[in-house]
């Protein structure tokens, strides 16, 4: 599979959908894409491609809005990779995005073109996720140091050592005082690795949600969006309550939407959206892909920029397979994870979807 100039748009809104209202606003790294894919396209590989050639998760750290504000160089990703090139003296053959979501999952594009190294179609996380600890590769008993990360200012750090959560704590403390963000790259692994600790497929499942949903027209059906995005409609109306609270790392918030037919909903976000219940009954749940749309658009709206008054679809989409397959996925994505309460059992968020209503 091969990423052109003609794919940008529907490349961005997929990864926004992956997002699960998180993961950055990968619109604003449109132009660069298109820039870079005006060259020529990028082909996506499979890891079984590259046998056991060493491949860098890549990507960004910290607060994707602060983009707008501290402005990035374009060296933030190639100086992190020559910081960890110098640590480790193992020089990478190929490229992956750690989270092929939000933002994260365009960054590697222009780093492959820029490096001349392949692009491999897998993360880390099959969707938005906040923590280092959250990683597959760090559930599946793997290793994600050294870790180099770069700030636009050019100071460069290299952790190494300690466990997952140190590793996030540490980062996190650089990110916060060198100015909200820094390109990251991960220890390096075979590409063969990939087959079993990461998400497979990611970078194309997001092409083929953006090229399904550019098809959905002006205010689509809601049942046909989620059957264009192989979903499952929650319901849909208006948003009457927006509430945030600075409870945990990433703070907190509880989204109300009267959807007419179904009941009332409540989505609990941090970063990302987590969790929905309809009527106070869990219907879908983390590591699902819970999305908000807007109604007449289909725009998917972030966790953070949702208000009230705003008139929105709610769907979720399927769990990334790697998390669907482990029984443990609750206890490190589902809503415990975030202090929402205890793991949600497979398959119980599904059973319990509500009929929705025609009328929504």
């Amino acid at each position: 599979m091969e990423v052109t100039a003609g794919d940008v748009d529907a490349l961005v809104t997929g990864v926004l959908l992956l997002g699960s209202g998180g993961g950055g606003d990968a619109r604003v790294y449109a132009h660069v894409l298109r820039s870079v894919l005006a060259a020529g396209p990028v082909r996506l590989h499979s890891p079984a491609e590259l046998g056991d050639a060493p491949v860098v998760p890549v990507g960004m750290l910290g607060g994707t809005r602060v983009l707008g504000e501290k402005l990035p160089s374009g060296d933030e990703l190639p100086a992190a990779v020559r910081a960890l090139v110098r640590w480790t003296g193992v020089t990478p053959a190929a490229v992956m995005p750690f989270e092929a979501a939000g933002l994260n999952g365009v960054l590697p594009l222009p780093l492959a073109h820029q490096l001349g190294l392949p692009l491999v179609d897998a993360d880390l996380m099959g969707r938005a996720l906040p923590r280092v600890d959250q990683l597959t590769r760090v559930v599946a008993g793997g290793a994600v140091t050294p870790m180099a990360l770069a700030e636009p200012a050019g100071q460069t750090v290299v952790v190494d050592g300690g466990d997952a959560v140190s590793t996030e704590l540490t980062v996190r403390a650089f990110v916060a005082q060198a100015g909200g963000w820094a390109g990251t790259v991960m220890a390096p692994a075979p590409a063969s690795a990939a087959l079993g600790d990461a998400c497979l497929g990611t970078l194309g499942r997001a092409l083929g949600l953006g090229r399904a949903h550019a098809g959905l027209g002006d205010t689509p059906a809601p049942a046909r969006v989620a059957d264009a995005l192989g979903g499952h409609p929650l319901g849909g109306g208006r948003v009457v309550d927006v509430r945030r609270s600075p409870v945990g790392r990433f703070g907190r918030a509880a989204v109300t939407v009267d959807a007419p037919g179904t009941g009332v909903l409540r989505i609990e976000a941090e970063n990302e959206y987590l969790l929905v219940l309809a009527d106070g009954e869990t219907v879908a749940a983390s590591p699902e892909v819970i999305v908000l749309l807007d109604r007449r658009s289909a725009a998917p709206i972030a966790a953070d920029a949702v208000r009230s008054g705003d008139d929105v679809l709610v769907l979720v989409l399927p769990a990334p397979p790697w998390w669907a397959a482990r029984p443990d996925a609750a206890v490190h994505v589902g809503p415990q994870a975030f202090g929402l309460g205890p793991p949600t059992a497979r398959g119980g968020a599904a059973a319990a979807r509500p009929r929705t209503g025609a009328g929504w």
